[in-house]
Formats: C-alpha cells, structure tokens, sequence
C-alpha cells in the first residue's frame, strides 16, 4: 500500500519520498511544539505512512494533537511534506468521527455563516451596539457593515462576538485614526476556517467561496483575516 496522501498523483510523486529519504533524524519531533502530547512523534506517524498502516494513522490522536503549524516541515533537513501527510489523515477520518467540537463548528459555518451560530440580526446589533459605544470616544464611528467600494473587507473570527466583543474594538481604533475605508459583512463573516482545520476540503472551499463572493460584490481592494 502507498503512503497515504492527498492524491493518486500526490501517491507517487511522494511516497518515495517517505520510504528513502526520511532519516528518522528526529528533528522534526525536536521542533514541533506538542511532541510528547499523547505520544506524538512526527517519526511515528511517517513510519506508519511508509509501512501502509493508514487507517492506524487516521484513526490515532497524532493527526488531531499536531496543530498543522509547520515546524515540523520546515525543520526537516530532507524537506519532507509532512502537512500533507497529516491533513491527509484528517480528511480521511470519517466525518462523525472528528473530534466533536470541530465538526460541529463546520456544520455550524455552512448552515449559519460562523462557527458559533450567531444569528444575522444578533450579529449586526452587537456591531451597531459596540460601534455607538466606540463613538462616545470617536466622533462620528460607526461600524460599516456591507459597505460598497470599501478599500478594506475584514473578516471576523467568531469567539470575539461570542465571547469578547470588546477584542474588536482594538482593531477598529487603529483603523479610525488611520482614517481608512473597510467594511465587514452581515453575512458569512466567519475568518476562521474549520474545514481547512478538519481536512474537510468541500466545506474549506465552499467557506472560502463565500468571503471571496462578498469580496467581490462588494468591490473591495483588500480582503484581511485578523485571525
């Protein structure tokens, strides 16, 4: 059995990759943040590729415990695609199977537009709320929300509504005494993508779909993911 990988044609281009030229050198484990967290050790999960143990890779806790930060990779001296090898994995993993709170917030996005689930008109009366509070401090802000022909479309990462509203003001500071021109939308806001996350390729790209769509009927220059 080939190395488990995205495609057929990723298959050959890399598996000899794996089975010549990975040294077991350990400097991938040495740069990786999490190594040791329920006994992660990139080696491991290479070896388990290379021996054609795929499901024993894509049912373990490795692929979920590694953050796809990219250490790992870019410490390898034989500059092994070690990100493909583990999202793989992920992608591979059926979808109930995914850890809970991460396929739920990939459900969650395509039914709502963010990961939480905040309702559109919630949302926009948080923004409108937060914006008249900011304007006791600012003359005259406000919160443009679907604003056409704003240079900046700033998406937003959905724990700062839920959870820290106020996290957001820092950023619209900045952007008033700067004196530019953004926007954020009332719609499919969400700047973080559980489907990238979760090796859910359909989901990543139907999200990514979404932002560039209100990108462009909104005739922005910039589009700017805080997360």
């Amino acid at each position: 059995m080939e190395p488990l990988l995205l495609t057929k044609r990723e298959r050959r281009k890399l598996a000899s990759q794996y089975a010549e030229l990975c040294l077991t050198c350990g400097t991938c484990a040495g740069g990786c943040p999490v190594t040791g967290v329920d006994g992660l050790d990139v080696r491991k999960a290479v070896r388990l590729a290379v021996l054609g143990m795929d499901q024993e890779l894509i049912d373990s806790r490795f692929p979920w415990v590694c953050t796809l930060c990219g250490r790992c990779e870019h410490a390898c001296p034989m500059k092994i695609d070690l990100l493909t090898l583990l999202r793989s994995a992920r992608g591979m993993r059926a979808r109930d199977k995914v850890p809970g709170v991460l396929h739920k917030g990939v459900e969650m996005c395509l039914k709502t537009g963010n990961n939480v689930g905040i309702p559109k008109d919630d949302f926009v009366f948080l923004l409108q709320d937060l914006g008249a509070e900011l304007a006791e401090e600012l003359p005259g802000f406000e919160v443009p929300i679907d604003k056409k022909g704003a240079k900046y479309l700033f998406t937003i990462n959905s724990k700062e509504p839920f959870a820290e509203p106020e996290d957001m003001m820092f950023w619209w500071r900045i952007l008033y005494a700067a004196n530019e021109s953004w926007t954020t939308t009332s719609e499919n806001w969400e700047g973080v993508n559980w489907g990238l996350f979760t090796g859910d390729d359909n989901a990543m790209k139907e999200i990514v779909g979404r932002i560039v769509k209100n990108y462009k009927e909104l005739g922005c220059e910039y589009l700017v993911l805080p997360e």
